[in-house]
């Protein structure tokens, strides 16, 4: 079993290090606020640590889950980051969702202290950690993949090695950028069912099957069409991530007009107070 340090004890990072942990590997976390660290070592097995330094030395593999490409830089090579007190061949893994630029860095700085460095953003949102079935791509060489892919076992479904470094934040666009369109379209669809006057019960039954369907369909429809928008993924955070879509879209030369829209509609959402609420509330802007 491996010897880990583990920064970030979100909604994301907590049951994936809480995973870690279950599989018997020696784990040592660390969180910005105490109450958060507190909470994990009251229900699992391991260890504290005052910094991200503390929680690496030592350490066979890092692990991070944190909040904006600020975060991970302050936690990674801050004064009291987790890069400075990291053995040569040490793993490190980042499941934060930040810019492909920082993960490139992070590469390079890795590769200069003979680091293993893997970007691995995640996709399957806080049920897909509390149940250890994230879906993860990754951006790294081989090496630090094959060394990464056995810990990751421990909490993912579909692991899958996308390209270098900066490649897995790519693909996490890719996902955000297919989520926008779609969830759109759903909010649009069911908006038409109830102006129709039809059961939005028996449309869903009706098109949910066919080539319609989809996850945000399955899991969003009904929910929606009772205005509850509690599931997690805020759009604060979709916000966020769009943002970095079209960051990265403006240097590499791709299109995104939907994405574009979309993240304006989002903003609207935001000014209807709706920044905590997850992604389906995007409906809230087509009125009732």
């Amino acid at each position: 079993m491996a010897k880990i340090g583990f920064i970030g004890m979100g909604v994301m990072g907590a049951p994936i290090a809480g995973h870690l942990a279950a599989a018997g590997h020696d784990v040592t976390i660390y969180n910005r606020s105490g109450d958060k660290a507190a909470a994990w070592l009251a229900k699992y097995s391991g260890k504290s640590a005052a910094t991200p330094a503390l929680a690496s030395e030592g350490a066979d593999a890092v692990f991070a889950c944190v909040g904006a490409d600020h975060d991970l830089e302050e936690v990674t090579l801050g004064e009291d980051g987790a890069f400075g007190a990291m053995r040569p061949g040490a793993l490190f893994v980042d499941h934060t969702t930040v810019s492909a630029h920082i993960a490139r860095r992070l590469a390079v700085e890795g590769q200069e202290r003979g680091l293993l460095v893997v970007d691995a953003p995640v996709s399957g949102g806080q049920a897909g950690a509390e149940n250890g079935k994230l879906a993860i791509m990754c951006g790294a060489t081989h090496e630090a993949f094959d060394h990464a892919e056995p810990l990751m076992q421990a909490y993912a479904a579909r692991i899958v090695h996308v390209g270098e470094a900066g490649a897995g934040q790519t693909a996490k666009m890719c996902n955000q950028i297919a989520i926008a369109g779609v969830i759109q379209g759903v909010a649009e669809s069911l908006r038409f069912a109830q102006a129709a006057g039809l059961d939005t019960g028996k449309v869903f039954e009706a098109i949910s099957a066919g080539a319609a369907g989809s996850w945000q369909m399955q899991n969003r429809w009904a929910t929606m069409a009772q205005d509850q928008f509690d599931f997690g993924f805020a759009v604060d955070w979709m916000r966020k991530d769009l943002g970095l879509a079209l960051e990265e879209a403006r240097s590499n030369g791709a299109t995104l007009p939907v994405a574009a829209l979309v993240d304006q509609f989002y903003a609207e959402v935001q000014q209807l107070g709706g920044g905590r609420q997850d992604t389906s509330s995007i409906v809230r802007r087509l009125g009732r």
